[in-house]
C-alpha cells in the first residue's frame, strides 16, 4: 500500500503514527530551541528532547533492532504494540508538556497539543476497533510484527 492508499484506509492507528512523527520533529526542534530560556523551562526542553527520541523508537519499531539499547528498555518500548497503551503514552506525554505552561507559556504548548492529537487518534482506533497497523512505508505490517 502506497502512502495515499493508507489514508484512504480510514484507520486512526495511520494517522495516529503518521503525526507522531511529526511530533519528533516538533520535539526536537522545539526542544532545542526552548533549551536557551534562562529558567526552569529548561527541564521541559530536555524531557521535549527525550520525548522526541523515545516516540521515534516508538513509532518506527525497525530502529529497535538496528540500536544498541538495553532489553529492559526495548520491552519498555514494545509495550506500546496496541492502540491503547500508545494512547495513554501520547496522553501522559502531552501532559508533561502542557506542565510547562506553568513556568511560562513558549513554543512548547505546540507539542503538548500535538502530543494531544495523536493520543486521540490512537484512542479514536480503539473505541473504533480499528485493528492497530503501522504504515507500510515505516517497515509495514509485517515487518513490525516480526520485530514486536
Amino acid at each position: 500500500m502506497g502512502f495515499s492508499e493508507e489514508l484512504k484506509t480510514r484507520n486512526f492507528s495511520i494517522y495516529g503514527q503518521w503525526i507522531g512523527l511529526l511530533c519528533v520533529i516538533l520535539c526536537l526542534a522545539l526542544g532545542i530551541a526552548n533549551i536557551f530560556h534562562a529558567n526552569l523551562v529548561i527541564i521541559f526542553s530536555i524531557i521535549c528532547i527525550v520525548q522526541g527520541l523515545i516516540i521515534l523508537l516508538v513509532e518506527v519499531p525497525f530502529l529497535l533492532k538496528i540500536c544498541p539499547l538495553t532489553e529492559t528498555f526495548t520491552d519498555f518500548i514494545r509495550k506500546f504494540n496496541k492502540n491503547w497503551p500508545r494512547a495513554g503514552f501520547y496522553a501522559a506525554n502531552a501532559i508533561i508538556q502542557y506542565l510547562s505552561c506553568i513556568l511560562m507559556v513558549t513554543s512548547l504548548l505546540a507539542v503538548a497539543i500535538l502530543l494531544t492529537i495523536v493520543a486521540s487518534c490512537y484512542a479514536l482506533a480503539a473505541i473504533k476497533n480499528q485493528e492497530f497497523t503501522t504504515s507500510s512505508a515505516l517497515g509495514g505490517v509485517g515487518l513490525a510484527r516480526q520485530i514486536l
